[in-house]
């Protein structure tokens, strides 16, 4: 294992001792490095020809020279109550690193067993969970999504008790960063200001460095709206693939705007704009359409535990960003999977009209963008096969040629560039469970080749069409529960 590419530091042990406690790994036993991340790793200044040789460290068997695992210290508010006891339950903050390219990068190994955190948990990942989020992670990476990664798993033998007796897993998760809003409201809430101050000078040296040169309240200031701006605009990313997120606490939340905590989530197939992907959200808090509230009301809560270091003014003019960012980008978003460039008034009512019919009709909502993707080639009868009544599909495209008669671009120029932004291939929900049902049998094959084509999902990857099919009546609104 050679690690010549990249530089080891520890800068999140410079904050107050209050936020970690030093904790070692539990080992699981017989462990098996299952995949491992080859690209990724390239990337983060390092490359190995034996994934094997990482075993232990996934295990918690070994640690390499200079690794001092820590579980990080946050709260949050879950499911709208506030919570004092969170904190990381089963992942440890292995160390950071520096790439050549100077991006950094915290490895985090989750399924790592107790903490002082663990709450009633046993501080293990199960198989099923850690498949689910190694993939999802990698396709929101692919689909252009800022996320967290996976770098790699491994699985053991440890039966792990759930609704069912389960396997043991752990992966090692990496991230610019692993703060959460939840660090925010705990230092707000727990600790106090000189520490707040703290925490927020730590953020903006190592992530926000541009900002470094302002004067204290301007820095803060713009800080907060950065923070308030790459959310909204992540929330509008996600719905413009159709993605629901289960879990959308406010520790979930990435101080940079990452995706964070992949548990239970989905990808639309048909279009459900009130989809509940967590079968624990009774209320469809996290339903698909009260995304974007739910991400204001997040913000609104980081906005609480910062009012003791910056004037209630900036907070509230930050917050105002919310939603000025979430409107441009997802009308942006919208606007670019129609294939719009001329700026119309008719294009909002166009839009929500066509979310209302994708809505009403059940319409699988990554083949109707990828029809549309297609139409000077494939025609319409990829886009009408959607629909059970052909006559409402026939009435929308009617106004659609109508509106891109006003538009100067070639078709071809157009539809090139739609397909840029609206994927074939998406980790539909029951690819998933069929990959997670051969693993469990012991067969990584499939997991391999799924991660390749998720890849590349705006490619049409011919080889691959039947990742692409629509999901078997079994497959479609399938409920995950957290117990991961």
């Amino acid at each position: 294992m050679s690690n010549n590419g990249f530089r080891v530091e520890h800068r999140y042990l410079e904050l107050p001792d209050s936020f970690y406690t030093r904790v070692q790994p539990t080992p699981l036993k017989d462990a098996r490095m299952v995949c491992f991340n080859h690209a990724l790793a390239n990337q983060m200044g390092f490359h190995t020809d034996q994934p094997e040789d990482w075993t232990g460290v996934g295990a918690g068997t070994e640690l390499l020279e200079s690794m001092d695992p820590v579980a990080m210290k946050y709260t949050g508010h879950q499911f709208g109550m506030y919570n004092p006891d969170l904190g990381d339950g089963r992942g440890l903050l292995l160390w950071e690193t520096i790439g050549p390219d100077g991006r950094r990068w915290d490895w985090h190994l989750k399924g790592a067993g107790m903490t002082p955190y663990s709450r009633f948990g046993d501080g293990r990942a199960v198989l099923r969970s850690t498949i689910r989020e190694y993939l999802c992670s990698e396709a929101m990476h692919g689909l252009g999504i800022p996320t967290t990664r996976a770098l790699f798993m491994v699985s053991a033998r440890d039966p792990v008790p759930r609704e069912s007796i389960e396997t043991a897993a752990a992966l090692v998760r990496v991230a610019e960063t692993h703060i959460r809003f939840g660090h925010f409201e705990f230092a707000a809430h727990h600790e106090g200001k000189d520490t707040l101050k703290t925490l927020m000078n730590h953020v903006l040296a190592l992530h926000f460095p541009h900002l470094i040169g302002l004067a204290d309240s301007e820095r803060y200031a713009r800080w907060f709206e950065e923070v308030i701006e790459r959310t909204a605009r992540l929330i509008a990313d996600w719905q413009a693939v159709g993605f629901c997120h289960g879990v959308m606490n406010s520790d979930n939340m990435s101080i940079i705007g990452d995706t964070f905590d992949y548990g239970p989530y989905a990808f639309l197939d048909d279009f459900d704009a009130g989809y509940i992907c967590n079968h624990t959200d009774q209320g469809g808090r996290y339903a698909y359409n009260r995304q974007p509230e739910v991400g204001f009301v997040n913000c609104q809560y980081l906005a609480n535990a910062l009012l003791p270091v910056m004037d209630e003014d900036s907070v509230r003019r930050g917050l105002k960003r919310y939603e000025i960012a979430y409107n441009e980008r997802f009308l942006q978003n919208m606007r670019d999977k129609l294939g719009l460039v001329q700026e119309d008034r008719s294009d909002l009512p166009l839009i929500m009209d066509t979310f209302n019919m994708l809505n009403e009709h059940h319409v699988d909502y990554t083949r109707f963008f990828r029809g549309l993707s297609n139409l000077t080639t494939n025609g319409t009868a990829p886009i009408r096969d959607l629909f059970v009544d052909r006559s409402v599909a026939d009435q929308w495209l009617e106004r659609y040629q109508q509106r891109l008669e006003t538009e100067c671009r070639a078709h071809d120029a157009r539809e090139f560039a739609m397909r840029k932004v609206n994927p074939k291939y998406i980790l539909r929900n029951y690819l998933a469970q069929q990959i997670i049902q051969e693993a469990q049998n012991g067969d990584y094959e499939p997991m391999k080749e799924l991660l390749k084509v998720l890849e590349k999902p705006f490619d049409e990857q011919p080889e691959f069409e039947g990742y692409a099919a629509l999901p078997p009546d079994w497959g479609k609104h399938l409920n995950i529960s957290c117990s991961s």
